[in-house]
């Protein structure tokens, strides 16, 4: 087909709630590591990964080389049959995954992995209500979108019941007025006051994001989750993690975002990142936990053959080539030089994240911190210009996001600043340009 005829029936058989970025929808035609390209031939330096879902480059040789090989010998047996690729990734993640995890659930998305964790929190204390964070992003069920606290994303009603949220940790735009340095991390104690305000006081679980994904990777102060956690145990709750975007060595030498934090938590979820692409999801306890699971349960999909062995393959990678470790050291370099860049440019207000997950918040003046939506997404038009992908969030959508591949170095770094840098300065000279 042509573009056009992408587009056309794109827009024709495709819900219009599917939305696509940019004023002229880019269609992708084909993809290597940490380059994509468009049906016209144009070569773009990936710098979002398909929202923080290419791990270890697009069509990984050593990725597809397993998912080729598995289709040829078993492509499908659902989970009443087990078989080696399953029990090999879930070993795995025994071995990697914090404290004493090591049973896993596996399906399709993070949307079924927090399902999941949900309906295994309530079934393990028979409490029913669940707590979680203001500005989080929790997948597209009725039950995701009342676990999420984004209006945009909370249009499907009527919501789920028994969810109440809590203050985020927002730093940069703290509700209580605060700074990092004077804040006593107010926004942790809140959690205890929602328990006591909405709740009935013993609650099935938290559940929250290590670095809020589409919310715009707001990131905790450091103390936030170990202040969180205790709350949580004291008042009868699981700590599910939601490591959808923040796990498989994402934020930097750590497996998961919330290790970071010197947490463990009671239940991980995640998807995205530990399949490199394929479709999946896993949610994953403790023996004790996972047996408080009564009665049947199957995923058709959840676990496939193909699935299983692109996942473990990725994870492989990760470990073999040091990539959590890449990621911190690049990380820092890419963090500096955004820096620099915030240095040059009034318009960037705030720059937040950890590891290859760094965002930038846009504001028109950095005394009022009056979002610049509008310059966010021309913002974007500019820098696919210059051939560089990224990403945005943020409940007032200028919030810049990107998570390039975790095996990226410090030359990409260097294009993809260069045209940031370009970008921006076309972005300013736009702002200061006199209306006609």
């Amino acid at each position: 087909m042509t573009k056009e005829e992408i587009l056309q029936k794109h827009k024709q058989y495709i819900f219009p709630s599917v939305f696509t970025y940019y004023s002229e929808p880019l269609v992708t035609d084909h993809a290597h590591m940490q380059y994509l390209s468009d049906v016209d031939g144009k070569q773009y330096l990936d710098f979002f990964g398909g929202i923080v879902t290419i791990s270890v480059g697009h069509t990984n040789p050593r990725v597809t080389s397993k998912i080729k090989a598995q289709v040829d010998r078993l492509q499908h047996a659902s989970t009443v049959f087990p078989n080696e690729a399953i029990v090999s990734l879930a070993e795995k993640i025994a071995h990697i995954a914090p404290g004493d995890i090591s049973q896993s659930f596996f399906t399709n998305s993070g949307t079924e992995a927090n399902e999941m964790a949900v309906q295994l929190a309530r079934t393990h204390t028979g409490s029913f209500e669940i707590v979680a964070m203001r500005h989080g992003y929790s997948g597209r069920s009725q039950l995701a979108q009342g676990l999420t606290a984004h209006a945009p994303w909370r249009k499907s009603l009527p919501g789920t019941f028994g969810v109440v949220h809590a203050l985020n940790p927002y730093c940069y735009r703290c509700p209580f007025g605060a700074t990092p340095d004077s804040c006593g991390v107010e926004c942790a104690k809140d959690v205890e006051n929602v328990i006591q305000t909405t709740t009935s006081g013993q609650i099935a679980a938290f559940l929250a994001e290590p670095i809020q994904g589409v919310g715009g990777f707001i990131t905790p102060p450091k103390d936030y989750f170990k202040i969180v956690s205790r709350i949580v145990q004291e008042y009868g709750g699981l700590f599910i993690s939601d490591e959808v975007q923040t796990g498989w060595g994402r934020t930097g030498n750590k497996w998961f975002g919330i290790e970071q934090w010197e947490v463990t938590p009671d239940v991980i979820t995640s998807a995205k990142g530990m399949g490199n692409g394929v479709p999946i999801g896993l949610t994953a306890t403790t023996p004790k936990i996972a047996a408080s699971f009564k009665g049947l349960t199957i995923s058709t999909f959840g676990g496939n053959p193909v699935t299983s062995v692109a996942a473990k393959e990725v994870i492989d990678i990760i470990e073999e080539d040091k990539l959590a470790e890449n990621a911190a050291a690049v990380g820092a370099y890419w963090r500096a030089a955004l820096e620099a860049l915030k240095e040059k440019y009034s318009l960037i207000g705030d720059v937040r994240g950890m590891g290859l997950m760094q965002a930038m918040e846009l504001v028109k003046d950095r005394k009022t911190k009056e979002p610049a939506a509008q310059e966010t997404n021309t913002l974007m038009e500019e820098a696919r210009r210059e051939g560089l992908l990224i990403g945005k969030g943020g409940l007032m959508g200028n919030v810049i996001r990107m998570s390039p591949p975790l095996n990226i170095n410090k030359a990409d770094v260097d294009e993809a600043v260069a045209k940031l840098d370009r970008a921006f300065a076309k972005v300013s000279a736009n702002m200061r340009a006199p209306a006609r």
